[in-house]
Order: structure tokens, then C-alpha cells, then sequence
């Protein structure tokens, strides 16, 4: 059962930053997104279908100083002080989400090749087209799986929200994950991506109006 790429997450220390970090970057500025009250964040979103990539987009999240503490740590690792510090500095590409049609079979199959993914959790977010619910999988410290060498995994509730964003001039081009064992790889078969041994933990690379441009996440 093949997983999809579902969008790439891009940490900020706000919201205003992440915008930034986006125009100058990739020369386009992101769409709105919302709020996310299990975890305390929120997000702007930006659609980046390319030739192998449908229904695909870009995030940058960050911690909502107005929403109240969630009582749990939040998903990607967002607590961790030290990509806190980092943050403070520059945005960053922490890993990718892939979306599968059966969280659950993937989520045991992990855990069978030793890893914690963590539980699947039910979140939702209101948009001006409707609620958007989906499942994911969050350990209950908030790290990112694999200690960031695999995608996080999701299973959307009803419609996807590319369904509701705009075409832009950004196109993801290629992805490739240097990290996954050959059995993890196996299991997720991660459609579209590349695997590797070896190189950053992620890489994706995108066309944009301002050429080519190469993101890795810190973590090899």
C-alpha cells in the first residue's frame, strides 16, 4: 500500500517570519492557512503540485503565542529548545508528511520494524470552506519519527485542503530521503521519492520564480 507525499513542513519562530523566509526564498508569498488548537500552532500554506507530486504543498508553522498551552508537546518537535533557539535565527525544513490511506496498518508496521511513531491523534481546523479533519501520527514527546529520517504519516478525513488553494508558481521537482532503511522504504513506498543511502534525511528540490531551489533538513 503506497504512501503519497502530502506536504513539507517548514518550522518559523512566527508566522510573520515563515512569510518572509518564503518571498525571499522562493519568490512567492504564502497562502493563508488557520489554526490548529490541539497543538497550540498555526500555519500558512503554499500549493506546490509538480510533475510526479499531485495534491501537494508547502507549510510553515509556528507556535500561536495567542493559543493557550496544549497540555501536551506539540507535533514536529516544535518544544525542542534547541530548534526553539534555531528558529530564532531562520526558518527550516524539518521533514515531510506523507499521507496513506491506512494510517493504522502503516503505524503497526513501524512499530514492528522497531520504530515509535507515536499514536494516531484526530485533529481538525476550521477554513472559511469547512472544517478540515485528519489523522496523524504524533509520539508523545513530539519528536519527529525516526529521529526525523521519515515522513510523518497522515490520513486526511474527508477532502484535502489543496482542494481549496490556488495554483502557484512554485513546483516541487524532486524529493529524495537519505536515510530509510530498505525495509522502512518497503513498507512506506513512498511514491515519487527517491531513496538513498546516505545525504541529508531530506531533500527537496523545487522550481520557483526566483530558479532552483534545494532544501535539506539539518538532521543527516
Amino acid at each position: 500500500m503506497n504512501c503519497d507525499l502530502d506536504h513539507l513542513v517548514i518550522a518559523a519562530d512566527s508566522l510573520a517570519q515563515g512569510a518572509a523566509w518564503c518571498e525571499a526564498t522562493l519568490g512567492v508569498a504564502p497562502g493563508p492557512g488557520g489554526q490548529h488548537p490541539l497543538m497550540g500552532t498555526h500555519n500558512r500554506l503554499l500549493r506546490i503540485d509538480g510533475p510526479a507530486f499531485a495534491q501537494i504543498y508547502l507549510e510553515i508553522i509556528a507556535i500561536d503565542p495567542e493559543a493557550p498551552a496544549p497540555g501536551r508537546a506539540r507535533w514536529f518537535g516544535l518544544d525542542d529548545p534547541a530548534l526553539r533557539a534555531a528558529l530564532k535565527a531562520s526558518p527550516r525544513l524539518l521533514g515531510a508528511v506523507a499521507r496513506t490511506p491506512n494510517v493504522e496498518m502503516h503505524r503497526w508496521g513501524l512499530i514492528t520494524l522497531g520504530q515509535d511513531p507515536g499514536p494516531a491523534l484526530a485533529a481538525e481546523r476550521d477554513t472559511p470552506d469547512g472544517k478540515l479533519a485528519w489523522r496523524i501520527l504524533v509520539r508523545d514527546d513530539g519528536a519527529l519519527p525516526g529521529a526525523g529520517r521519515l515522513p510523518t504519516l497522515i490520513q486526511w478525513q474527508g477532502r484535502h485542503p489543496t482542494e481549496a488553494m490556488a495554483p502557484s508558481a512554485v513546483a516541487l521537482q524532486s524529493v529524495v530521503f537519505g536515510a530509510i532503511t530498505p525495509r522502512e522504504a518497503d513498507l512506506l513506498r513512498l511514491r515519487g521519492a527517491t531513496v538513498q543511502s546516505g545525504g541529508p534525511a531530506l531533500q527537496a528540490i523545487l522550481a520557483t520564480p526566483r530558479g532552483p531551489v534545494t532544501l535539506t533538513t539539518a538532521i543527516a
